[in-house]
């Protein structure tokens, strides 16, 4: 377990260099969700209050090093005016995220006050988790505080790398509140626990899959994943989305010991005649799908099936669409689970980014017990993996 909180700190008056994620979708030059920002907001009152001097750094987007488009595209200048707006105190923001420049800013911080730094992935350094670029990075700061779960899996130089150079690191309440409920889930979650998995593809989820396999009660799949596994089982699948060259991995899968009596796959669907949101549809009230057509939501009795494992549950994991909610005509599938899971009394915990949204659009976000903030994050520590961002603090 990670051996220090934010809350074991002692942090007046001491320099807390946070890393955040505030990866949020960006529009010409304006901030679209601002859901990463929302959630990384009480680590930030803790520590103004508890009088810090408090030093941001996070990564935004994927930009080319030394472009200077993406330099004014993904600089973090926008996030710090939204973090001033929210906060109702200025946020301070430096042009760089090492260097002389930021020196000078962090030297400038007064307790309480907040300085935000450049986009880190604008150095090549940051990925490749160089030693010296981590070394400066640590060198602005006494105490290091990650809050940045969805970053967590990956071992970056303002991830893992500061952590070799502060004696104190710790997680931020986020990535605490993260670490908890989806430990919740490996070690003892209370039962029966049933886990939900949608998304296209098998590929993304094989692991995941076999992690769950004799750990889950029952295990709903539906999304476009769903469709190589009937497909592997001899059901006409029409022109649905398929991952042929995975058809061997499901057959496995199929094979192993419970899945027939834990996995839940679609038993009828709304199919269109192709994927567009204005195509013809239909409710095809069986397991096939005619010729012509593809499967582009779960049907009305899978929602019942699904309804009813969820109606028992006492610990629901879900991650996945389970059709393509993007379109009106095919959103109801998943619309109507994330209701389902709202309105029932298990723990529930959801992640990935396109879950994320489908609550949001069911309007039923505060009634879940915990979104994730981590997508790729999210299903690593689900499979077991160890995360880096997460090892770093354990191991100090």
């Amino acid at each position: 377990m990670v051996k220090l909180e934010l809350t074991d700190l002692d942090v007046p008056g001491k320099r807390v260099l946070v890393r955040m994620d505030f990866n949020v979708p960006m529009q010409d030059g304006k901030i679209t969700d601002e859901t990463r920002i929302n959630a990384a907001l009480p680590t930030i009152l803790d520590l103004i209050h508890r009088n810090a001097k408090i030093i941001l750094v996070t990564h935004l987007g994927r930009p080319t090093v030394g472009s200077p488009s993406d330099r004014k595209a993904l600089s973090t200048a926008p996030i710090a005016d939204a973090l001033s707006r929210k906060l109702g105190k200025r946020v301070a923001h430096v042009g760089d995220c090492i260097g002389e420049k930021v020196q000078n800013a962090v030297e400038a911080l007064e307790d309480g006050e907040i300085l935000l730094l450049e986009n880190v992935r604008f150095y090549a350094q940051e990925t490749d988790n160089d030693a010296e670029f981590a070394e400066k990075l640590a060198s602005f700061a006494d105490i290091y505080v990650n809050d940045a779960f969805g970053t967590a899996h990956r071992a970056h130089a303002s991830t893992e790398g500061v952590t070799h150079h502060l004696e104190q690191c710790a997680t931020g309440l986020l990535m605490a509140r993260e670490i908890h409920y989806l430990s919740l889930t490996l070690e003892k979650p209370e039962r029966p626990y049933i886990a939900i998995l949608g998304g296209a593809k098998i590929s993304d989820k094989i692991t995941l899959i076999e992690n769950l396999l004799g750990k889950v009660d029952s295990l709903l799949i539906g999304g476009g994943m769903a469709y190589t596994f009937l497909a592997a089982m001899d059901v006409s699948i029409g022109n649905s989305l398929v991952e042929t060259e995975k058809f061997d991995v499901a057959a496995s899968l199929i094979k192993k010991k419970g899945f027939s009596d834990t996995v839940l796959l679609p038993a009828d669907h709304v199919v269109g005649q192709s994927f567009d949101p204005d195509t013809e549809s239909q409710v095809v009230d069986n397991v096939s799908v005619p010729d012509g057509w593809q499967g582009l939501d779960i049907g009305p009795k899978t929602v019942a099936a699904f309804g009813e494992r969820i109606a028992s549950a006492k610990t629901v994991v879900w991650n996945g669409p389970l059709g393509v909610y993007e379109f009106e005509k095919f959103a109801h599938g998943t619309i109507a689970v994330a209701e389902q899971i709202a309105a029932s009394d298990a723990v529930s915990i959801i992640g990935g980014g396109d879950c994320v949204a489908a609550i949001q659009q069911a309007g039923v976000a505060d009634r879940i017990t915990h979104v994730s903030t981590g997508g790729g994050a999210s299903l690593e520590f689900l499979e077991g993996k160890p995360l880096p961002g997460i090892t770093a603090l354990t191991d100090k």
